[in-house]
């Protein structure tokens, strides 16, 4: 007696291309009953992987994993759309850590805030500093410190006439 065996995807993978996809095996046996009744108590279990499509699978599915705390909140306040115009298919919509050249002090060539091959050397940030004399930005000597960077040996050569070896920097 040959058996005839239907394999059927779950109602949360009709439509979706899967690496694994899972089936539940439906039987048509001989009697023509229906195959109904004879459906394997098991079947494929979904797994959410985003917040977002919690309520797309909630009204499809009765019972699904969840890849996420659910109870983590989102804090809003937190949460910054940074669009400078260079990429517009992209947008940062959250950080999470520090960033060295953001939240620390940092010589002026590095600042994050204003970049130094699309903004005026002269523009600084509160945690920018000078390369040359390693003093909060604008130094004394600003207008010409403002261009100095750790790629060009006459400021590396300057900043070690002002900066003796021995001493650390003070950022």
């Amino acid at each position: 007696m040959a058996e005839n065996v239907v394999i059927v995807p779950s109602s949360a993978e009709k439509g979706m291309t899967l690496k694994n996809p899972t089936y539940k095996k439906q039987r048509n046996n001989e009697n023509n009953e229906d195959p109904e009744d004879h459906q394997s108590p098991l079947r494929s279990i979904f797994c959410l992987k985003k917040i977002v499509d919690m309520k797309r699978v909630e009204e499809t599915e009765d019972c699904f994993i969840l890849d996420f705390n659910p109870f983590n909140s989102i804090d809003i306040a937190k949460l910054s759309a940074v669009n400078d115009g260079d990429e517009a298919d992209l947008s940062v919509v959250a950080e999470k850590g520090q960033v060295a050249c953001r939240d620390y002090p940092h010589s002026r060539h590095l600042c994050l805030q204003f970049p130094f091959d699309t903004t005026p050397h002269d523009r600084h940030c509160h945690l920018c500093y000078c390369y040359v004399c390693d003093s909060a930005a604008p130094c004394e000597f600003w207008v010409l410190h403002c261009d100095a960077s750790e790629h060009v040996e006459t400021w590396k050569s300057q900043r070690q006439v002002r900066i003796p070896k021995g001493q650390p920097s003070r950022f």
